[in-house]
C-alpha cells in the first residue's frame, strides 16, 4: 500500500515549473504529497523579459539571480527542488539557425543526463513524473532534450542492469506530459474580456496560433482541479523576476475569471505501470493510499 505519495516534475529551466503545472504541484504539496521539482539547466542564457530587471548588475550575475528566483518559487509552491546541473542551450534564432553553444545541455550525449536523472529518481522514488511531450511544449532545444532525458530515465530507473551505481532500482508508476497552453483556454479568456467591454491581450496570440497545435487538447487525458492554487502559481511565476513582466499578458485576466472559466491544469498520460481509467482527475489515480 502507498503510504506517502510522491510527485516529481521535471523541467528544462527555472521558471518552467511556475508556468507549467504549478497549481497542480502546489495543490498536491498542500494536500500532503512530497513534490520534487527537478530543473535540468540553470537558465543562464534566458533573455531578461522584465524591463525593470534589465540592469548591468543583473546581467553580470544572471546564473546566481536565477538560482535565487528558483528558490523563492519553490518556497511559494511548497515543493522541494533539485538542480541537475547542465548549462542552458539558449533559443537559437535566425535563418539559418546559429549553432548551439559548446557544452550546452542540448548537445550532451543522452546517457549522461539520463544517468543523473535516474539517480534522482532512485533517491526520491516518485510514483508519478511529469515532463514535456516530444515537441518540448515548444521547440526549444532544452525542452526537447528534457523530454528525451525524462522518458529515457523513466524507462531506465527500474532496470537493475542500467546505471547500477546510481542507486537501487525504482519503477515510476506513471509518466505525464504537460499540456498547459491550449488555444481554447485563451479563446475563452479573450471572449470574457469582450463581454466586459475590455480589450483582451490574447487576440494577437490567437491570430498567429498554429491551428495544428489544437491537436494537443485532443491528447489531454487528465484534468486536475487546482483553481484554488492559481494565486500561488502566479506568485511563483512573479518570483522569476528576470523572466516575467508583472505587467505583462500573463497577469491581465483576473484570477476570478480563470477560476470560473478554466479551473484545471491539463496533462497527457504517456506511460503507466498501473491500471488506468481515462479520463482522469488525479495524477495518482490507481495508487491512492
Amino acid at each position: 500500500m502507498v503510504t506517502e505519495l510522491r510527485l516529481m516534475a521535471v523541467h528544462a529551466h527555472p521558471d518552467d515549473e511556475s508556468s507549467k503545472g504549478a497549481a497542480t504541484t502546489a495543490r498536491y504539496a498542500a494536500e500532503g504529497a512530497r513534490v520534487l521539482v527537478v530543473t535540468l539547466t540553470g537558465g543562464e542564457l534566458g533573455d531578461i523579459l522584465n524591463p525593470a530587471m534589465d540592469l548591468p548588475e543583473v546581467h553580470g550575475r544572471i546564473a546566481d539571480v536565477r538560482r535565487d528566483e528558483m528558490a523563492k518559487a519553490a518556497e511559494i509552491l511548497g515543493v522541494e527542488h533539485s538542480w541537475l546541473g547542465y548549462h542552458d542551450s539558449g533559443l537559437p534564432q535566425g535563418d539559418p539557425l546559429p549553432p548551439l553553444p559548446e557544452g550546452c545541455f542540448a548537445l550532451e550525449p543522452l546517457d549522461g543526463p539520463t544517468e543523473r536523472l535516474v539517480r534522482v529518481i532512485r533517491e526520491f522514488r516518485p510514483h508519478v513524473m511529469t515532463t514535456y511531450d516530444e515537441n518540448g511544449g515548444y521547440p526549444h532545444p532544452d525542452h526537447i532534450r528534457c523530454h528525451e532525458v525524462s522518458v529515457a530515465a523513466y524507462e531506465a530507473a527500474g532496470d537493475y542492469r542500467r546505471y547500477p551505481d546510481a542507486g537501487n532500482p525504482w519503477n515510476v508508476s506513471k509518466l505525464y506530459y504537460n499540456h498547459g497552453f491550449l488555444r481554447r483556454r485563451f479563446k475563452l479568456l479573450q471572449d470574457e474580456f469582450a463581454k466586459h467591454g475590455r480589450t483582451g491581450p490574447f487576440e494577437k496570440w490567437l491570430q498567429h496560433w498554429d491551428t495544428e497545435l489544437d491537436v494537443f487538447e485532443s491528447r489531454v487525458t487528465t484534468r486536475i482541479q487546482c483553481s484554488d492554487y492559481f494565486p500561488q502559481r502566479d506568485d511563483a511565476l512573479r518570483s522569476h523576476a528576470t523572466q516575467i513582466d508583472p505587467n505583462g499578458d500573463f497577469f491581465t485576466a483576473p484570477i476570478e475569471w480563470q477560476q470560473r472559466l478554466w479551473p484545471t491544469e491539463e496533462f497527457e498520460l504517456a506511460r503507466s505501470r498501473v491500471p488506468v481509467s481515462l479520463p482522469e482527475t488525479d495524477l495518482f489515480a490507481g495508487m491512492q493510499p
